[in-house]
């Protein structure tokens, strides 16, 4: 059975509270109840008569007027046992009093563990994310200032890293620029062409890898984006450059980094265009995610590689001409691109033949 209240800290704190608080005042309302005194209603109560204390006692066997008759035995101190209705009305004021202590108290409990979830999740989306704040008890100033220092720690390996490569792949260009000088000696024409079409490759990759880093070292900030005219746009584009190119779908607009989207959107589209001879652009839309779908009309890929194609410099001999273009980092660069901005990127195999890249976005 599936509870309608999702099973959150602050519902078992607040529950938790609540439920405490409500038991101890419905023990000390039958406690009250079950050993208050005795007696009879205040309406059955006759008021004392000052002359009845001023006259003298009746002689010994007379009964006084107001004395019930005899045989009418009637208990003593045997009332009937009512709570009054401003009982009532305070016990319901008193409880309203304590929901609402509760709530605003596990309220206070349980935010620092929600600003430290949130932080996670950008986390994981951007290293760029801003520190949480290090508030509430000390377990959750710990845990707080414990997580800045383990985002400070991955960002500053991932400059180190970035800067290391940046610098290796600027270096090896002096000696790629001597090979291919001294290339030019090389008599065999053939050999020549092949040590330069290496040559080639080599520089390609080496500004592949610069171009990467510098991506990932940039920061943007967040849009409103009308991702249909920009999907429009690159169609309209393609098509003006002979390239057979459809657009079809629409949505609304869409909070994203408009950079990199457009980075993501031109390495699949440029991957379709050269593998799969013509691109088909499909644009929906839900309550929670966009969906760009790419679909060429290529080879497509082996189902078991469809998970390796996106790790770096990988290029499959079956379906991709490594001399036709590209490193191997479009696709790795458009995943990184997509889980940046909170999405993610799959690929699939169409029935009919060619490969889809679909892109899926939160709204």
């Amino acid at each position: 059975m599936k509870w309608p209240v999702p099973d959150t800290v602050f519902t078992r704190l607040f529950g938790l509270v609540l439920a405490a608080l409500l038991c101890s005042h419905l023990v000390m309302t039958a406690l009250f109840m079950v050993f208050a005194p005795d007696g009879p209603p205040p309406e059955n109560r006759r008021p004392p008569d000052k002359a009845q204390h001023l006259e003298a006692p009746p002689p010994d066997g007379a009964r006084h007027p107001d004395d019930p008759p005899p045989g009418d035995h009637q208990p003593r101190g045997k009332g009937e046992r009512r709570m009054p209705p401003e009982f009532w009305a305070g016990f319901a004021i008193q409880l309203a009093v304590v929901t609402l202590l509760a709530w605003y108290g596990a309220r206070r409990l349980v935010r620092p563990i929600e600003q430290l979830t949130q932080g996670a999740r950008e986390l994981g989306r951007t290293l760029d994310s801003p520190p949480i704040d290090e508030t509430g008890p000390l377990e959750t100033r710990q845990a707080a200032q414990l997580f800045n220092d383990m985002r400070a720690k991955l960002r500053r390996q991932m400059d180190e890293r970035s800067h290391f490569l940046a610098a290796v792949s600027h270096d090896l260009r002096t000696p790629l620029t001597r090979i291919r000088l001294r290339g030019t000696q090389i008599e065999d024409s053939t050999l020549q062409q092949r040590l330069n079409q290496d040559i080639d490759d080599m520089a390609a990759m080496l500004d592949a890898t610069l171009a990467y880093l510098r991506d990932n070292s940039q920061q943007e900030h967040w849009e409103q984006l009308d991702i249909e005219a920009l999907l429009q746009a690159m169609a309209e584009d393609a098509q003006e450059l002979g390239q057979p190119v459809t657009f079809t779908g629409q949505a609304s607009q869409l909070r994203t980094l408009p950079a990199t989207l457009r980075r993501c959107l031109d390495n699949l589209l440029e991957n379709a265009l050269r593998y799969g001879v013509r691109a088909d652009i499909s644009l929906q839309q839900s309550d929670t995610t966009v969906e760009i779908c790419i679909r060429d009309h290529g080879p497509g890929i082996p189902e078991a590689e469809l998970a390796r194609v996106f790790e770096p410099f990988v290029r499959l001999e079956d379906s991709r001409n490594r001399h036709t273009g590209g490193t191997g980092l479009g696709l790795t660069i458009a995943r990184d691109a997509a889980r940046r901005m909170g999405g993610e990127l799959y690929l699939s195999n169409a029935g009919s033949g060619g490969l889809i890249a679909l892109l899926v976005l939160p709204r």
